[in-house]
């Protein structure tokens, strides 16, 4: 696993953070503490990161992440509220109390458990380069000279940056994946750096990418549910527990394969 800051990276107490809290929540596995008298956590997560948190056609919040969670506090007997922040807002709030846990497809990496305490993995995931179907880019060796997208502080933009200088092309930044894709689709750049299985789900579904290259051994980091170093290891505990339960009973590959098949 690399060292370097994975997919989702967090770079700093987001400015945005308190606008992004007022988004309001998009989920709920209970009802509020002041209706049960019991404790309901708060738990942030992404808003555009299929198939692991997105919206459907209906507008409901769903993805791996999501009927994990769901499944889980069900097993468990934990009840929460799911707020869709976008990432980094997610980690921020997690960092300033805001919430009590994230999940959010967020990598598990050395530097990362000095400030967290992370579940066990719950997906493993790697990097890929990804071009516009039927465009002239098969691999690396034909990028020289040429604009990449990557999204910031992601597993993905750290692969990018490990290989323009030996590869010759520049990176242009995003926040959002659907911007980065954008910049491929009109041509702006010629490829994009991304976690495989939110490129392949997309490929499923007809984006109109293709990948090229992928990077399964240096740039390979699990995804974890995370919470703040030290507080809330009765949610960690559950989590693990639910977890465990569903990979036993087959249920956790039923819910993988709803989405990748």
């Amino acid at each position: 696993m690399s060292a370097q800051m994975s997919r989702r990276g967090f770079l700093g107490l987001a400015a945005g953070t308190a606008a992004a809290l007022g988004l309001g929540l998009v989920g709920c596995g209970g009802s509020s503490s002041s209706d049960s008298g019991s404790k309901t956590y708060k738990i942030a997560t992404d808003t555009s990161f299929p198939p692991f948190e997105f919206t459907d056609d209906s507008n409901n919040f769903v993805g791996i992440d999501v009927d994990l969670l769901k499944a889980i506090g069900d097993k468990e007997g934990f009840k929460y509220d799911l707020q869709s922040l976008g990432f980094d807002a997610a980690v921020a709030a997690l960092e300033s109390n805001q919430a009590d846990a994230v999940i959010a497809g967020m990598s598990i990496t050395d530097e990362r458990k000095q400030k967290y305490d992370f579940s066990e993995a719950y997906y493993d995931s790697y990097v890929c380069m990804a071009v516009k179907d039927g465009g002239d880019v098969k691999g690396y060796d034909d990028l020289k000279g040429k604009k990449v997208a990557a999204k910031n502080g992601t597993q993905g933009a750290s692969c990018a940056e490990s290989l323009k200088d030996k590869y010759g092309f520049e990176i242009t930044y995003f926040d959002e994946s659907p911007l980065m894709y954008q910049d491929v689709t009109t041509g702006n750049s010629v490829a994009c750096f991304e976690d495989y299985p939110v490129m392949a789900y997309g490929v499923k579904k007809g984006n109109g990418f293709k990948v090229v290259a992928e990077e399964k051994e240096n740039w390979s980091t699990p995804y974890g549910f995370a919470v703040l170093k030290g507080k809330n290891k009765e949610l960690l505990d559950a989590f693990n527990k639910g977890l465990k339960e569903l990979r036993d009973s087959g249920d956790y590959d039923k819910i993988v394969n709803k989405y990748l098949g």
